[in-house]
This record gives structure tokens, C-alpha cells and sequence, in this order.
């Protein structure tokens, strides 16, 4: 003999929906420990890049330091913070690709500006 489903059973309290709906949809609970060892890592690249300043660190080594310690802080955020770390990896691939590129666009100006620079140089100044 079947029993009718009780009032809790056919209409479930709104946090048992919310809860059923999220978990439904794939989210994913993080844990704050790691979203505060993160926080405390940005914090120690900042002081680094703080320090290349302090210690009057100057020419390529600076600019080297001062990105690298850039880059690191933008990956992290990226990466953690925005939830980059958990994605597919096609919406990883389409976000991060043109800004790959551009880089080595920009990369490959640079290096013709300066072959086009030291060749002038070379030979109309004599």
C-alpha cells in the first residue's frame, strides 16, 4: 500500500532547493584556506616587487624582477580569484590565447625595431 508524500516531500523548504539547484548545476565550494594563502602570496610578490625598488635595483635585471613578480600576481589572481584554475579548458584556451598572442607580436616589433635601429646606425651615421 503506497502512502501520499508528505507537505516536507512535495514542497521542499527554499535552502533544500537552493541546495539541490547549486549542486545541480556543477558549482563548486572552494576552501578559504586557499583563497588566504593566495591572499598572503600576493602579499609576499608585492613585497618583492617593493624590495627591487628599495634596493635601487636598476637596467634589465629591474624591469626583469618587477615583471616576472607582475605576472606571478596576475596568474595567481586569474588563476584563483577568478576561477580560471577550474575551467574547461576551451574557455581557458579563448581567454588566455590573444593576450599570448599580442605578447609575441609585440615581442617580435621589439626585436625588429631594434634590428631596424642598429642598422641605421651601421650605416648612415659615419
Amino acid at each position: 500500500m503506497e502512502h501520499a508524500p508528505t507537505q516536507q516531500a512535495a514542497h521542499p523548504s527554499p535552502d533544500q532547493s537552493a541546495a539541490a539547484g547549486a549542486h545541480a548545476e556543477g558549482q563548486q565550494q572552494h576552501p578559504v584556506r586557499l583563497y588566504l594563502w593566495i591572499w598572503i602570496l600576493l602579499f609576499v610578490l608585492s613585497a618583492f616587487s617593493y624590495m627591487v625598488d628599495y634596493f635601487q635595483l636598476q637596467g634589465p635585471l629591474r624591469w626583469t624582477l618587477i615583471i616576472m613578480f607582475m605576472l606571478l600576481k596576475a596568474g595567481f589572481i586569474i588563476g584563483i580569484f577568478m576561477h580560471m584554475a577550474w575551467e574547461r579548458l576551451a574557455l581557458k584556451l579563448a581567454i588566455l590565447t590573444p593576450p599570448l598572442a599580442l605578447g609575441v607580436l609585440i615581442t617580435l616589433m621589439a626585436i625588429e625595431g631594434d634590428y631596424t635601429f642598429i642598422t641605421r646606425l651601421a650605416f648612415f651615421v659615419q
